[in-house]
């Protein structure tokens, strides 16, 4: 008896190792169902009349349980048993609820007589539980089930109480029908349920009423001695007397202390008398309890280390968790204000991490600064504002228009502040947008903190404490974006419209030039082009002695250059163009003779010292640049008398081969770090067909092609002559328009400017002071806290403080239990292996 209420406790602790690992609560787990699964559960299969009843009665020490030939179970009976030595052995104690009480098995037996009775006359399948406390019962939970043979008896009932993995199937078969016990149902359903009898036990009931038939007894010793049939011999066999033997003779002995115990011995002998050919150790009710011990023993082995690896990774989660939710607030003022300045750094290093480690939203930032914040700069009503009636209606509403003025005009000044006060309201979305990003920040990184999660309150003062910097931010930032638009408004450099009015001059003096020229010698400059372009040789002598040596071995190179041009043409729709050009030195003043390319698909002009070479010195690109042909008097008055001998022709009178490329946008390069390239053609066929070339590729990109009289060339089908110049009216409103032009591209270049300061400024007052000065904050304002007001924020969360208790007692349970069932689990693997080693002797010895 003592070992199966050693297993009875090893079955409690596996219990409550199932319900931790299964996250239930163990006190909860112990009430929630009387069916669950446990390895006390013997759950009895037989006939009817096989003596069930009287098995369990005998397992129970009291005739409890209703027998007859006849069927007396009728319905499922399950009984939970509770050994307690201090109980009489004659008493029986019911526990019904929280409540005891005592009696007899004669009363218990009666009422359960009547209840089955009631429902005889159905198919009662409802389940009769009783829990009982007496001095000699195993502490197991028998189920008495009706007889496998009965109509109320299918599939689905016995199922409901055999599939269970752990139950112990308690297989009673009369010895009458030992010699047949193959052909039993109840054998057979053990079998189905338990292929390998790793929780099957056979009892055969009934000996002394077989005892003169010799077949019966001798297919009893068979079983006994596991030589029966093959499906039985792996199952541990018991025999046993009727209960008039174990149970009767007991109720009427004179001994009562010892009464249980005389007519078990007397039973176990009367077997012996009986079954003259059965080891001792399987007759009787004793043998029987130590084969229930047995099995139950087996099962437990199996679930032992699955248990106890599931017990440690579950170890292991919760000691993690624990970490997680911290311990415990110290109780003292100098931890309290401590512990809010760890959960501080806790934040600290999250925000941080969000903010500049890509594990948050910091990547919005600059996607501000790169997508939505230029998308802004570029959509503002730049077209509707330089319009020109809205130009002129400005320059009116100023000071009316004064071309005479070399000073910057109220006007005009008027229409770029008007323009530029458009930037200020896309440089304050972009301060909201990034201040909303560094919101979202700050509440992810608090969320983001084990600690801050803990205490709730603190939280939401963290974040308020956070919010109000940022705040306060997004206040200095959107003053420091409208001070940067406030300066370019307040200050137009006068270089701007000087340049303007220079550039008015000379367009006027050019336009007088050419009013004072002949149609004769316009018609002469004409046929000096075609002349030129049909007779190379000639053009090439006219051009000077170092040019003459370049036309000769360019001609050389290419003779069947289209009307007399040097240039060379190459790519499947003849898209490149290349040949020799004069390019004027920036630093000397002079000219130098370089290899351009022209590459018309791409738009892009370049150029190389040699023509061999093959990786260009510098690329223009003409998508960004007007191109302007310049009087040759102006380019060789500026060079001086050497420069004029070393480098270049001399100027002579005639059209001129030279022509300009300057950058739409004004203060914008066009090359390296020159704002404009003056060339010069080696002769007017090459000048003619250079500008043909660059024209088309610059007007398709939006340029303009200016001639000598600073104005845009309308172009017929005369193939470059000079009657396609055409001379631009002196009209005051086409000056207005001209200069409008001008004014915006310089509104422009400033709106480009703050579209890569605005961003600068808004990190400094913004992403800049939040990794520094609004921590600070945050430390200041906490330490600057009482210490009851820092205890009130410190409020923990009462279900992290509830799953920090149900975690420390899992921890401390899963502890317990793991040191249990290691105990049982080494006891179960020293006895194995003694068996497997020196056990045989001993059992033969018996």
């Amino acid at each position: 008896m003592e070992a199966i209420d050693e297993l009875a406790q090893l079955s409690e602790s596996m219990r409550q190792a199932s319900a931790l690992l299964a996250d239930e609560d163990i006190d909860e787990s112990t009430s929630s169902s009387r069916r669950s699964s446990t390895f006390l559960n013997v759950v009895a299969l037989g006939n009817v009349g096989a003596g069930k009843s009287a098995v369990l009665n005998s397992l129970i020490g009291h005739p409890v349980l209703p027998t007859g030939e006849n069927g007396a179970t009728r319905a499922p009976i399950s009984i939970g048993l509770t050994r307690d030595s201090s109980v009489n052995s004659k008493s029986i104690i019911l526990q019904i609820d929280s409540k005891n009480q005592q009696v007899s098995a004669s009363a218990l037996r009666h009422s359960l007589q009547e209840r089955l009775s009631k429902g005889s006359s159905g198919r009662s399948r409802d389940e009769i539980y009783l829990k009982l406390r007496t001095s000699a019962a195993p502490p197991l939970k028998l189920i008495d089930l009706p007889g496998v043979d009965q109509r109320i008896v299918d599939d689905s009932m016995i199922s409901e109480y055999v599939q269970h993995n752990d139950a112990i199937l308690l297989v009673v078969i009369p010895a009458i029908q030992a010699p047949e016990i193959s052909s039993s149902r109840a054998l057979r359903i053990a079998k189905e349920y338990d292929a390998e009898s790793t929780r099957t036990v056979g009892v055969i009931s009934k000996i002394d009423q077989a005892a003169t038939d010799s077949k019966a007894i001798a297919a009893v010793q068979a079983l006994l001695l596991n030589q029966g049939p093959p499906k039985t011999s792996d199952i541990p066999w018991v025999a046993l007397i009727g209960q008039s033997v174990s149970i009767a003779s007991a109720q009427s002995g004179s001994a009562p202390e010892n009464s249980l115990e005389t007519a078990w011995r007397a039973e176990s002998e009367s077997l012996k008398s009986i079954l003259t050919g059965a080891p001792q150790s399987k007759l009787g009710r004793i043998a029987l309890v130590d084969a229930l011990a047995g099995q139950i023993r087996n099962r437990m082995k199996l679930r032992l280390p699955s248990l106890l690896s599931g017990l440690q990774g579950k170890s292991q989660i919760v000691q993690d968790e624990l970490v997680g939710l911290g311990e415990q607030m110290v109780s003292s003022s100098e931890g309290t204000r401590a512990l809010a300045l760890e959960l501080c750094r806790e934040f600290e290093d999250k925000f941080l991490l969000h903010l500049m480690g890509g594990e948050g939203n910091g990547w919005k930032v600059v996607a501000s600064f790169e997508g939505s914040f230029p998308n802004r700069i570029k959509q503002l009503p730049l077209d509707r504002h330089f319009d020109i009636n809205n130009v002129k209606r400005i320059v009116l509403e100023a000071d009316g228009y004064q071309p005479y003025l070399i000073s910057p005009e109220k006007g005009l000044r008027s229409l770029i502040k008007g323009v530029l006060e458009l930037a200020k309201e896309p440089s304050k979305l972009c301060v909201d947008e990034v201040h909303r990003v560094l919101v979202d920040i700050v509440s992810s990184a608090a969320n983001a903190t084990p600690g801050l999660g803990r205490y709730p309150p603190f939280k939401r003062e963290v974040v308020a404490i956070a919010s109000t910097a940022l705040d306060g931010f997004k206040n200095e930032a959107k003053k420091m974006v409208v001070a940067l638009v406030d300066m370019e408004r307040a200050f137009v450099p006068p270089q701007h419209f000087i340049r303007l009015v220079q550039r008015r001059m000379d367009r006027q003096r050019r336009e007088d030039e050419l009013k004072n020229k002949s149609s004769k010698k316009a018609v002469d400059a004409e046929q000096s082009v075609l002349n030129r372009a049909t007779s190379p040789q000639t053009g090439v002598q006219q051009s000077g002695g170092s040019l003459k040596s370049m036309k000769d071995k360019s001609n050389q190179q290419d003779t069947d250059a289209q009307e007399g041009s040097a240039l060379k043409t190459a790519g499947p729709g003849g898209e490149i163009t290349a040949g020799f050009l004069l390019k004027k030195s920036g630093k000397t003043n002079g000219w130098s003779k370089r290899w351009f390319v022209l590459n018309e698909k791409s738009g892009k002009l370049g150029y190389t010292k040699k023509q061999e070479e093959r990786h260009f010195r510098g690329v223009i690109t003409l998508e960004e640049c007007n191109i302007e042909e310049v009087s040759e008097e102006e380019e060789t008055s500026s060079k001086s008398s050497k420069d004029k001998k070393a480098n270049g022709p001399s100027s002579e009178k005639g059209p001129s081969l030279v022509f300009k490329i300057t950058s739409r946008v004004p203060y914008k390069t066009v090359l390296k770090a020159h704002s404009a390239v003056v060339l010069k053609a080696e002769s007017m066929a090459d000048k003619v067909e250079w500008l043909n070339k660059l024209r088309s590729v610059i007007q398709s990109k939006g340029g303009q092609v200016i001639g000598e009289s600073g104005t845009p060339m309308r172009h017929s089908m005369s193939d470059g002559s000079l009657d396609t110049i055409a001379r631009r009216p002196a009209d005051p409103e086409e000056e207005l328009r001209w200069m409008s032009q001008e004014v915006r591209g310089y509104v422009e270049a400033v709106l480009n400017s703050l579209g890569a300061n605005v961003p600068k400024a808004v990190v400094l007052c913004q992403v800049e002071k939040a990794k520094e000065d609004m921590l600070n904050q945050l430390y200041s304002s906490i330490s600057a806290q009482s210490t009851a007001r820092i205890e009130e924020l410190l409020q923990e969360d009462q279900n992290v403080k509830r799953r920090r208790e149900r975690n420390q007692k899992q921890s401390s349970l899963l502890s317990d239990l793991t040191r249990k069932l290691s105990i049982h689990d080494n006891r179960a693997a020293a006895a194995s292996s003694w068996s497997d080693g020196g056990g045989g002797g001993a059992g033969n010895g018996g």
